[in-house]
This record gives structure tokens, sequence and C-alpha cells, in this order.
């Protein structure tokens, strides 16, 4: 994962899927109301060809047995390279192969309900794993490098403790929203950290991006400038998701306000069973 390609796909991965389990989560609470929301750790894509309703799992499934392969296997010398730090990267992905064969296993058993629990601790486990050897990374991050591993380090922490406090309150609807959107918030400073530390044309003033290691700052004037420009795209890239969530929130809770005020108003135009048995009556007497 030392490499831009290797921050830029699991970042646009992890954008798609939080985004996904945001939109979905949004809508499931602003449809069902807040008394019958129950919090999903997958949805299924609604199509007319049943075969893709578990496309969310297989893709999830597919992408951690890629990234797994990609780690522990040399293309360039087309022959397994079982390095450290890739066998740290490749168990981080095993465990989300892990959770991902689970609960389309569960689904496809039809055992999703009475097994949700447990998708929900092995969803924990996947944040809890990555962040256990995010910190204790045989790799050791410094510099600037360092600073943006330890701001991530902050952002899979609320993923953990937000998995953890949704599997025990599946019903809650907070620990689900704070769930999807950490995952999106870690999708981005992936690919951020991808741009700004093996990028040249992206590093700071007064830093440098070498070939085989990240960016490198040459005074210590340039170094503290770059740690805090690295708080300010953290507080930018959290500021931005929070728009759009808030922007998603409005714009359901409008519909879904709406589609409740027209159906209200339906059942008053409506004549009800006691109105037209009064009518009839009302109208025998005259006669």
């Amino acid at each position: 994962m030392g490499t831009f390609v290797g921050h830029l796909v699991p970042g646009l991965a992890l954008v798609f899927l939080g985004l996904w389990h945001t939109i979905n989560t949004i809508r499931s609470y602003f449809l069902k109301g807040s008394n019958k929301f129950v919090l999903k750790f997958w949805y299924p894509l609604k199509t007319p060809f049943c075969k893709l309703a578990n496309l969310d799992l297989i893709l999830v499934l597919s992408f951690s047995l890629f990234a797994i392969l990609i780690q522990i296997f040399d293309i360039q010398n087309l022959r397994f390279s079982f390095k450290l730090d890739s066998i740290e990267h490749a168990t981080i992905f095993l465990q989300l192969l892990i959770f991902s064969s689970f609960s389309l296993f569960t689904e496809l058993t039809r055992l999703t309900e009475s097994m949700s629990c447990v998708s929900g601790i092995l969803a924990a486990s996947v944040f809890g794993q990555e962040l256990f050897l995010l910190h204790y990374h045989s790799t050791d991050h410094v510099g600037l490098e360092g600073h943006y591993h330890w701001l991530m380090q902050l952002i899979v922490c609320v993923s953990f403790l937000a998995a953890l406090y949704a599997a025990a309150s599946p019903t809650s609807f907070p620990p689900a929203l704070i769930l999807s959107l950490s995952v999106v918030f870690q999708g981005c400073w992936f690919i951020n950290m991808g741009f700004v530390l093996w990028v040249p044309d992206f590093a700071p003033r007064g830093c440098d991006s070498l070939r085989e290691e990240a960016v490198v700052c040459g005074t210590h004037e340039a170094d503290v400038r770059a740690r805090a420009l690295a708080n300010l795209q953290f507080c930018w890239i959290f500021s931005s998701i929070l728009i759009f969530v808030a922007s998603m929130c409005i714009a359901f809770g409008r519909q879904c306000t709406s589609r409740r005020e027209s159906i209200e108003y339906e059942q008053l135009s409506s004549p009800g069973p006691r109105d037209t048995l009064s009518a009839v009556g009302f109208k025998q007497i005259q006669l």
C-alpha cells in the first residue's frame, strides 16, 4: 500500500461502500421511522435480477480477495513476496474477507436476521484489527507520513466504536450513521494521503516526495507547516462529509414528510366505512 495506487484504489472502494451504506441508512430511517428502524451491515441491491441482490457483499468479498493477492504476490517478478508489511496489510483485508463471506453465507441460507448480531461483531472486528495493525505497524511511519497515519487511526477508532455500539444497539440511528460516514471518511483520507504523500506535485511546500519513500520535509518549519496543513485537510474533508449527510437528511426528510402528508390528506378526503353507512342511513330516513 506504500504507493499512490495502493492508497487510491482502497480509498475509492471505501468511499463508494460508505456512500452506499450512508444513503441506504438514511433512507431506511426516514421511510420506516425511528420506532421501526433496524441497522443492516449490508444493503441488498434492488434490481429485477435476483442474482444481483447480493452485489454489495460479492464486490466486498472479491475486492478483499484481490487486495490480499496483490499484497502477497509480486506482479513484476511473477512470484510470491511475503514481506512483513505486506502481510500486515493483507491481514487487514483478511478480516474483511471473513466478514463478507459470513454475511453472504447467512444471506444465501436465509439466516440473516438470526445472525445479525454475529455480523455486527465481525464488522467491529474488521475495524478493531485495522486499528491494531495501524498502531503497531512494523514500518515506523515518522515525520509527515506518521502524522497522516496518526490521523487515520482516529478515524478507524471512531469506526470501531461505532460498529461496537451499532452491534449492541441495532435500532439506534446515530451509531449506524456514524459508522457509514466514518467509512467514507476513511476512503477520503486514504485518497488524500495518496496524493499528498506519493505525488510530487501535491507535496507541501518545503517537502519532497521521493520514489521509494513518502514525503520528507527538509526543515523543521516546513514539517510544522505540513502537519498544520494536514490538520486543515482533515477538518475540510470532515466538514464536506457533514454537509453531504445533512443535505441527504433534509432531502429524504422532506420527501417522506410530503408523502406522509399526502397519505393523511387522502385518508381525510376519502369517506370511511362509518361515513358511508351514516350517509346511507340518512337517505333511508329521508325516504
